[in-house]
């Protein structure tokens, strides 16, 4: 009869996390707007991978001037409709230069998306592993940390910025040096959500188990509480994502963030501040990009919260499919 037992409950173990998933998945699509804000995210990392692929299909690169493209009489400013459209030139050009502006879009979204996943998954890795040690460790542990996670709490991100350009070298790569930036100062968010959920986990009495069985705080936090920190994690960093590209966009739009010839959603938007009248597509193009992109994000974030935690009510009133919810 042990057997048997033992080979049900270990089929129950693993057959669990697998209805878990299946129950968000069906949460999660029954929400009309998060499956639509997943597709246009979807459709802009597409965009971003395949970015060499598109401009070559377009006959275009994101860095050969077209000085025939603009008028030098007026200051720059590109030659036809809408900045320069044409079957040649899909968006138009850059004034003043006359670079292709599908190309620079394409990868600018390269690097804006680039920057911000690679500042929330340091984010998400320092977060939690000070959370977890703050909330596992001794009293003096706990208020070490608790009191460094205060201190980054108020570390400005454009001070840090200046601090870095000053010292870091001019070789080394931009978007690299802005992502370690963004991850390193803004971990704190995550860090408190980790520590007060372990504080709590702890306390249940399979944790309790485990430290009385001679475990390593490494192996518990490893074995019984990263599992349960999964859905607040995920919803978190799921909401920070959007966050850093508009931190990337505003480090790139005062001049201390990704510098030319690279593109990026943010240095457009710095460059087309002078053009905004006589171009008007070469600012409402990028600008546009950041806001769907942030509010897709969004909204996918706030999908993700509530198909986690159904109990939880959304703080979105559009699309958010309450019905389908209430019956899944």
């Amino acid at each position: 009869m042990t057997a048997p037992l033992l080979i049900q409950e270990a089929g129950a173990v693993r057959t669990a996390p697998a209805s878990g998933a299946h129950a968000f998945w069906r949460r999660l699509r029954a929400r009309r707007s998060a499956v639509v804000a997943g597709a246009v995210a979807a459709l802009l990392v597409l965009t971003a991978l395949a970015a060499p692929l598109l401009a070559a299909v377009e006959g275009q690169d994101p860095t050969t001037y077209h000085p025939d493209l603009v008028d030098s009489a007026t200051g720059g400013v590109p030659v036809g409709a809408f900045g320069g459209m044409s079957a040649d030139h899909w968006l138009g050009v850059e004034p003043l230069t006359g670079r292709d502006l599908f190309a620079r879009v394409a990868y600018g979204a390269r690097v804006s998306l680039g920057v911000a996943l690679g500042a929330t998954l340091l984010q998400v890795l320092v977060g939690v592993a000070v959370g977890l040690a703050a909330g596992l460790g001794n009293r003096w542990v706990d208020q070490a940390l608790s009191r460094l996670t205060d201190v980054v709490v108020a570390l400005p991100v454009m001070v840090i910025a200046l601090a870095a350009l000053a010292v870091v070298p001019t070789g080394f790569p931009r978007p690299v040096l802005i992502a370690v930036m963004v991850g390193l100062v803004g971990w704190s968010g995550i860090s408190k959500i980790v520590r007060s959920q372990t504080l709590a986990l702890k306390q249940l009495d399979h944790v309790a188990a485990a430290r009385l069985s001679g475990w390593s705080g490494v192996r518990i936090a490893r074995r019984e509480l990263l599992p349960a920190l999964a859905a607040p994690v995920i919803t978190y960093a799921v909401l920070l994502f959007p966050g850093n590209i508009v931190v990337e966009a505003a480090l790139s739009f005062l001049g201390v963030g990704i510098k030319p010839p690279t593109p990026s959603w943010g240095q457009m938007l710095s460059d087309a501040d002078t053009w905004y009248r006589a171009a008007p597509t070469y600012l409402l193009i990028p600008a546009l990009l950041i806001f769907v992109t942030v509010l897709a994000l969004t909204v996918i974030g706030e999908g993700v919260r509530t198909a986690l935690d159904p109990r939880v009510a959304s703080r979105l009133r559009i699309g958010t499919g309450r019905k389908k919810e209430a019956g899944a």
